[in-house]
């Protein structure tokens, strides 16, 4: 699914409610203990993890509480990370499956543990040894879920056989009381002390006046952390000036006319390390002008993530060789920053940038620009004999709707 500039599409899956200390609390606040006929199982006893460093690991050390009034006969605790952080020792009593990305949710690793074994009402529950957590070298501003249920959630059938754990089966303990949480399932953040460069290549366009020339240019993030942006935070944003002289024929599908610059979002509200964006236009080369340039920069939005400032700004040149309009189609070639890294696919759309995510495989659909529709065809003009009409043809270019 496209991400233009603004108004992006709230995510299918994304329903928040943010605490004070930054822990994302989801489900309906659950009745005081007794006051349930049923089991109600709520998940605690984690808090928002900051400061870690790729390449060490940490622990999840949760709770399990009973506030209802009759006991759970078996509870299932699943945890859910993004592509950044992965499991260290899993038990033998846990299953592990990865799962892609789609529905705009980023690729992520669950694993699901059982415990066959009766939580009483009023009593507060930890698993005797807490599951571990590694951060990858990719990690920087990942997303991690707990919860709890009575019933097997089952896999997620967009995710890969699950398969167990190795490691020696634990179990729950009881805990003192307090530690209950207040909600099914809960969501915190984790960050690690990483960093990702964000980049863009411009190019050099050549061809004579009245030319039509297609202009690639690229945004990258060459690493070495994939970039996670939260729920309401701004994406980044391409902005593209094409060189004077020249008119936009047809601009890329999720780029936006703003003034005399098109500003382009991304394809996913992440971008892995090495993931790219290819935005692509079709230019008319109108008149000559003298050192005409025009240039493709990020937005200017803070990211600490990124402190090599040098490559956020490219050229974008033109060309104009002597003569008039040949009809030929000029070419592009590229210039500025260099775009290490392997491509991923971003959608379906032959328009489509790469933003080494999987993503559900539509395709990518046009947001619109206010771009004025730019005539195509030269018009031709014929006397007829013997009347002295001139008859102009003109053909105008259809607007394309992915």
């Amino acid at each position: 699914m496209p991400m233009p500039p603004h108004n992006r599409r709230v995510s299918r899956a994304a329903v928040a409610a943010v605490g004070a200390a930054g822990l994302i609390a989801l489900g309906a606040a659950p009745a005081a203990f007794g006051d349930e006929t049923a089991p109600e199982l709520v998940i605690g006893g984690i808090e928002p993890i900051g400061g870690v460093k790729p390449g060490s690991s940490f622990d999840l050390p949760v709770t399990v509480a009973n506030k209802g009034t009759e006991a759970a006969e078996k509870v299932w605790v699943s945890y859910s990370v993004t592509r950044g952080l992965d499991f260290a020792e899993v038990p033998s009593n846990c299953r592990v499956q990865q799962v892609p990305s789609y529905d705009e949710m980023p690729e992520r690793w669950i694993a699901v543990c059982a415990f066959d074994q009766v939580v009483e009402p009023g009593v507060v529950y930890t698993p005797e040894k807490p599951l571990g957590v590694k951060a990858l070298d990719r990690a920087l501003n990942d997303e991690l879920r707990v919860r709890v249920e009575d019933v097997d959630p089952g896999a997620d059938e967009n995710g890969t056989p699950p398969v167990a754990g190795t490691a020696p089966a634990v179990k729950l303990v009881e805990e003192q009381a307090g530690g209950e949480g207040s909600a099914r399932f809960v969501d915190v953040p984790v960050t690690s002390v990483n960093t990702a460069d964000y980049q863009v290549t411009g190019a050099a366009l050549k061809g004579s006046v009245g030319d039509t020339v297609t202009m690639k240019v690229k945004f990258t993030n060459a690493g070495p952390a994939w970039v996670l942006t939260k729920e309401g935070e701004p994406l980044v944003r391409v902005m593209i000036t094409p060189p004077a002289g020249t008119s936009v024929v047809k601009p890329h599908g999720f780029c936006e006319a703003e003034g005399e610059a098109y500003a382009c979002g991304t394809s996913q509200r992440s971008v892995n390390e090495g993931g790219r964006e290819t935005y692509t236009f079709e230019l008319k080369i109108d008149k000559q002008v003298a050192g005409a340039k025009g240039s493709v920069a990020l937005s200017t939005e803070a990211r600490p993530f990124d402190p090599d400032k040098a490559n956020d700004r490219a050229d974008i040149t033109l060309d104009v060789t002597d003569g008039g309009a040949s009809g030929s189609s000029g070419s592009s070639g590229s210039t500025g920053s260099s775009t290490n890294g392997s491509d991923g696919s971003a959608g379906g759309s032959s328009s489509a940038g790469d933003d080494g995510t999987t993503t559900n495989g539509g395709n990518l659909a046009e947001t619109g620009s206010s771009a004025t529709p730019a005539i195509m065809g030269a018009a031709a003009a014929a006397v007829v004999t013997g009347a002295g009409t001139l008859l102009i043809v003109r053909r105008r270019r259809a607007r394309s709707l992915n």
